[in-house]
């Protein structure tokens, strides 16, 4: 067995010439050798010139080593096939003059024992037996039917698989129209959405706007309660309660406004006017301290 590599030729020099430094002699030596056999057993008359370097030296050494080892190996190979041929042939001549001897040349035999012995043999040389025995053919069968059995198995178990995968591929292919089909929809739907962003973009825009008015009617009608002296404890059932307070006080003082009121028809009499006015003052002051007592209580009970 020979390996002949093709390298890249390198610029012709000296074959002694070395880079940097001496090389392994015993190494370039057996280099040299292997490539002149081998470029000698392709026919041609002598090996190319090129540099030899620490890199190439190692490669073809390496190249060489192997080559001569497979080489070996083959010829080792090579004569125990031309053993076995040769005690084949000699078994063979040695069974031949046995036949001749008992009358059962091949020359002689009917052409149809001829066929069948042929066809035996092919089976034997197909079943890997070194005979015809029947209980050779029976083995190799037996053989033969445990290893179809198997294949048979694994048969079915690939099968199986298959089908698994198949399901698993139908799924997979059904997944990705149905996917495919969302993805057109959803294409389909991008400029009716564009749209409605782009309605929804002006109305954000304009409600940011009264937003900003809106705050600032906010704060401007704080600004005016607090100009006015509201506070949070002022509500709506406390302004209630105070009306009907006010109502009840105007029931209480309309006797006597009315009072007051017949008091101008009196004669202009100074002493009398100024007792009369003096007792209108005091009830009139007593009506307004029980007014500011109510609107005090209705401020504490609401504050509790």
């Amino acid at each position: 067995m020979r390996d002949t590599p093709d390298y890249p030729q390198q610029p012709a020099t000296e074959l002694s010439k070395t880079t940097s430094g001496s090389f392994d002699t015993n190494r370039i030596g057996e280099v040299k050798s292997w490539l002149a056999s081998q470029f000698d057993a392709a026919g041609k008359d002598h090996v190319p010139d090129f540099e030899y370097t620490s890199r190439s030296i190692s490669h073809l050494h390496n190249l060489a080593t192997i080559s001569q080892a497979r080489t070996q190996a083959a010829s080792i190979i090579a004569n125990d096939f031309r053993l076995k041929a040769s005690e084949y042939r000699s078994q063979a001549a040695r069974i031949r003059e046995i036949l001749e001897n008992v009358g059962l040349a091949q020359e002689g035999l009917p052409a149809n024992v001829v066929a069948s012995s042929q066809v035996l043999a092919n089976v034997a040389n197909l079943l890997n037996i070194r005979d015809t025995e029947l209980s050779s053919f029976l083995v190799a069968m037996g053989d033969v039917s445990l290893r179809k059995t198997g294949v048979e198995d694994k048969r079915a178990k690939v099968q199986k698989e298959s089908k698994i995968l198949l399901d698993y591929t139908r799924k997979a292919i059904a997944r990705l129209t149905y996917l495919k089909r969302t993805l057109a929809q959803l294409e389909d739907d991008v400029a009716p959405c564009e749209t409605q962003m782009e309605g929804w973009k002006t109305n954000l825009s304009i409600l940011v706007s009264k937003e900003r008015q809106y705050l600032q009617q906010y704060s401007n009608y704080k600004a005016m309660l607090n100009r006015v002296g509201y506070t949070p404890e002022i509500s709506h059932g406390m302004l209630v309660e105070m009306a009907e307070h006010r109502k009840d006080l105007e029931k209480k003082t309309k006797p006597i406004l009315d009072t007051l009121r017949s008091y101008q028809d009196l004669p202009p009499d100074k002493a009398l006017a100024a007792l009369a006015i003096e007792d209108k003052k005091r009830q009139y002051n007593a009506a307004e301290k029980y007014l500011e007592d109510v609107l005090q209580s209705a401020l504490a009970t609401s504050e509790d």
